[in-house]
């Protein structure tokens, strides 16, 4: 097959690249920078785009679409949700034998959409956070009024929004108190509401992966995290695979199955520590960012993915190593030096005693090869700001 993967620059796209490589495909990679991590992997070809996906969605569409007919693509993956979402919105401006494994557009909307999965994942049996709906700006004095809510998080309905014809990416905000959340919400875009203000959820982040294929569900992976960017809560930069847990496996693929979806997903939660539930944060209809450790395990989600496209019967894939961790190193720097700032609790010489302690033989790094150097050296000059990463 011949594949053609978005986002470049990303570490999911480079753990996509390696095993579609591996697995014997010819892969291309587009990023908006002439080096990425995925552009420079051994054996992978690499294309610089002109065009922007949150500011050009229609021209990034053309353009992956001139590169898909150059090179006689099979397969489109996209890898984020700006790059999806200008995908299949124009979908007519790439060939028509090219296959795009997402449903349509209003199907992965419906997934990106929070307030619509919180009420889905409640039914499909998720806990969910103690949550405000807040519909404006200029709204939101009732949902601010009770100081106990806080520490809470403010949730945009969804992570990318429409703002003057052009796209924008909105991230979830932390607010401490009623202050910051005012803060916070006045500086969002109109089309950002509505909003969701839900209590903070102490707990562990556990994830729960699937590919879902033709009705069936062809793969699954759990796993925690173990170390986020920043500290309080954010990115993971060193997790683990976990078993798969009935309590977090079931409402998931209900969830999942709810939203009619096809392809992969990760759902994403955290166990309370109180009550030991499973409370829903969000679900990713596509690939993400710690995907390199569930192929280190043992489940390779792109290669079986590719697998049902080409329209294989590929047998049910529940079984992978428990207790492998993945490490992103760089990110696990930030991390540190988040700690050493102060930014969480805990002793300066227990954040150093975390960092350099390895587990032989089952941590693994996400982005460092032995056999695939340069992508981790491309990684090092961006984190150092000697390359730009885009």
């Amino acid at each position: 097959m011949r594949i053609l993967l978005t986002d470049g620059n990303e570490r999911a796209t480079l753990a996509a690249a390696r095993s579609l490589v591996r697995a014997g495909h010819a892969v291309w990679v587009t990023a908006p920078m002439r080096l990425s991590l995925a552009g420079v992997s051994r054996r992978v070809r690499s294309h610089t785009l002109a065009t922007d996906t949150l500011q050009q969605p229609a021209d990034y569409a053309a353009e992956l679409g001139t590169i898909a007919r150059q090179e006689r693509i099979d397969i489109l993956l996209p890898m984020t949700d700006p790059s999806v979402e200008a995908v299949l919105e124009h979908r007519a401006a790439l060939p028509e034998t090219v296959v795009i494994p997402f449903r349509d557009l209003a199907t992965y909307r419906a997934s990106a959409d929070k307030a619509h999965v919180l009420e889905l994942a409640r039914s499909s049996g998720f806990d969910i956070p103690e949550t405000r709906i807040i519909a404006s700006a200029d709204e939101c004095d009732d949902a601010l009024s009770d100081s106990t809510f806080f520490p809470a998080v403010i949730k945009p309905h969804r992570s990318v929004v429409t703002v003057g014809g052009a796209r924008r990416k909105i991230a979830v905000t932390p607010v401490p108190d009623s202050a910051a959340a005012r803060r916070g919400l006045s500086a969002l875009p109109v089309a950002a509401f509505p909003v969701l203000l839900q209590r903070w959820v102490e707990g562990i982040g556990e994830g729960f992966f699937a590919l879902r294929w033709g009705g069936r569900t062809v793969a699954m992976f759990a796993h925690r995290r173990l170390r986020e960017k920043p500290p309080v809560g954010g990115v993971s930069v060193y997790r683990e695979s976990i078993p798969l847990d009935d309590a977090l496996v079931g409402p998931g693929l209900r969830l999942l199955d709810a939203l009619d979806w096809q392809g992969v997903a990760m759902v994403e939660c955290k166990r309370d520590l109180i009550t030991g539930r499973h409370v829903i944060m969000e679900v990713n209809g596509r690939f993400w960012g710690s995907l390199q450790l569930a192929i280190d395990a043992g489940v390779d989600f792109p290669a079986l993915l590719v697998r049902c496209v080409a329209g294989e019967r590929v047998p049910e894939c529940r079984a992978y190593r428990v207790g492998v961790r993945s490490r992103w190193f760089w990110g696990d720097v930030d991390h540190l030096y988040l700690r050493l700032r102060g930014a969480q609790s805990g002793s300066r010489f227990q954040a150093l005693r975390d960092f350099f302690r390895v587990h032989p033989g089952r941590d693994r790094s996400e982005v460092w090869r032995w056999r695939d150097p340069a992508p981790f050296a491309v990684e090092t000059l961006q984190w150092l700001r000697i390359l730009g990463a885009g």
